[in-house]
């Protein structure tokens, strides 16, 4: 039976909706993708047995149980679904099917929650940690009654094996759902999903090849690690060649991203749990931070943070302690690889203009020429923060093409975009013309050699020099006519509120002195 996207989303978002009564949309994901995985993992390994069984009837009967474990394992099962109480009368397997048809008996959190730990146990190395805390088990957190729900409710949707359905329509449906909680709760879900459409236009600027490694140091769902993949798929290349790496703090969403992963059928992947700017996983031998082709990120915007006191990552100085944009991007400039190296990341504009600590950073990655591009983007496109944002692409030193060296490219795309109920969109024909005015050839003035003249889309190369007699200011609209006239300077507009703020302190003085010279008082400033 071939299983439809349609069919299989909408049974699972009925499973998601029996959550309703027992906590808000944005704490579905801690129950939902758990359980959605350990249906597959139990769907695959039931299909695996059988086929197993199936094709070694005669041969069964002269095997002992062990010689029958070794043939299964080897030759047909990928991962373990193990026994509990092994040789017991409680014996019983971790699968989802053995505690379906105990879902009435007491303690179905406790059997659940020894079922999916047995599970990584038995499998160290693809699914240690891979549920996160599985809180929601107790029963003061989640009744029986409602988890019972929902587990009925999903075993509603086809089973979820090869056999049954393809790789692209699991993932996609997890995708789904990912997308259905952010839509519907705002800034919580929306802090660990990236809107796919940003992702896609990151992916296609950074432009991954086959065998490369990529690297995400705040990985949230997985997401762009997984549009990596896809983007080499889509065209006819090996997408599953990729080695994938992601960093995360919060535990449970490490969880979603190995699953994720999982799900879209990538195994080559290393998924670890902590704070990247204080302690990143992945080094090399002599302790420094390992290093990546390609590097692709959207962090927390401003995250409040304890400053570096004694890091190599600080390139130019330490970010202030208000906001962790820049220390990020010093992570990913740390993270490139020195022959090939590109990052792309997603932040507030007010990484391209603030002064301090933050200008000095500016300053000395602008010095060393490792900026290559600001693509301003359009407000509201994100679930978690309406402001509007822009991709700062990086290249390693020396390593940009000799077009764009001594220079950074602008590309003001923030009226390119479709108005949607929660958030603004990004169209494919958006995406693909920021792609081709970053690929763009640039005239002796930096405008685009061919430029289409239409579709509210502007870019032009800045040389360094012109950068450095703005004072290191990365503002679009300095550089780009129609978002200096649609921004106006910022600059001018903070002296232009000061200036009418002073004003008006003044016209108020003058007004209370007119009127406590007529005799009346009980008015304030």
């Amino acid at each position: 039976m071939t299983v439809t996207q349609q069919e299989i989303e909408n049974r699972l978002w009925d499973a998601a909706d029996e959550l309703r009564v027992a906590m808000p949309e944005a704490q579905y994901s801690s129950v939902v993708f758990p359980l959605m995985f350990w249906k597959y993992l139990s769907d695959t390994w039931e299909h695996q047995h059988e086929l197993f069984v199936a094709e070694n009837d005669g041969l069964l009967e002269e095997l002992s149980v062990e010689e029958a474990h070794e043939i299964e394992y080897r030759d047909y099962q990928s991962f373990e679904i193990p026994l509990i109480h092994p040789g017991t009368v409680q014996e019983r397997r971790a699968s989802w099917a053995s505690i379906l048809a105990t879902i009435t008996q007491p303690g179905l959190g406790q059997r659940v929650r020894a079922s999916l730990q047995a599970i990584e146990t038995a499998n160290p190395d693809k699914f240690s940690r891979l549920f996160g805390s599985m809180t929601w088990t107790s029963e003061e957190v989640l009744s029986a009654e409602v988890l019972a729900a929902v587990m009925q409710a999903m075993d509603r949707t086809p089973k979820m094996h090869e056999g049954n359905m393809s790789h692209d329509v699991l993932g996609g449906a997890y995708e789904y759902l990912l997308k259905r909680f952010s839509d519907g709760s705002g800034t919580r879900a929306g802090q660990f999903f990236t809107p796919r459409e940003v992702v896609e236009l990151i992916v296609e600027i950074l432009d991954p090849h086959d065998y490369e490694s990529v690297y995400d140091p705040t990985c949230g769902s997985g997401g762009m690690l997984i549009a990596s993949a896809g983007f080499l798929k889509a065209r006819g290349k090996k997408g599953y060649s990729l080695q994938l790496y992601g960093q995360e703090a919060v535990a449970d969403t490490a969880g979603v991203a190995r699953m994720n992963l999982f799900m879209h059928n990538l195994t080559e992947f290393q998924v670890e749990v902590g704070d990247t700017l204080k302690e990143p996983r992945f080094k090399k031998p002599d302790g420094s931070v390992a290093q990546f082709d390609v590097i692709l990120a959207n962090p927390p915007y401003s995250l409040k943070w304890k400053p570096w006191t004694n890091d190599p990552r600080a390139l130019g100085g330490v970010a202030p302690q208000s906001s962790a944009d820049w220390a990020f991007v010093q992570h990913m400039i740390a993270s490139m690889d020195p022959k090939k190296g590109r990052a792309g990341v997603v932040l507030p504009h007010g990484v391209l203009f603030r002064g301090g600590q933050e200008a000095a950073i500016r300053r000395r990655v602008l010095d060393e020429d490792l900026l290559e591009a600001v693509i301003g983007l359009p407000a509201n496109l994100f679930y978690s923060t309406s402001i509007p944002t822009a991709i700062l692409v990086f290249r390693a030193p020396g390593t940009k093409v000799q077009e764009r060296k001594d220079g950074v490219l602008f590309i003001d795309a923030s009226r390119r975009y479709t108005k949607a109920k929660n958030r603004n969109l990004l169209a494919e024909t958006d995406i693909d013309d920021v792609v081709t005015a970053y690929h763009s050839n640039f005239n002796a003035d930096g405008d685009p050699v061919d430029p289409d003249g239409e579709g509210g889309l502007e870019a032009r190369f800045v040389p360094t020099p012109e950068i450095v007699a703005n004072g290191y200011d990365l503002n679009i609209g300095r550089y780009v006519k129609h978002a200096a006239a649609e921004q106006g300077d910022l600059g001018t507009l903070i002296d232009a509120y000061n200036i009418a703020r002073a004003e008006r302190k003044k016209a108020e003085q003058r007004m209370l002195t007119v009127l406590a010279d007529a005799g009346i008082e009980g008015f304030d400033e």
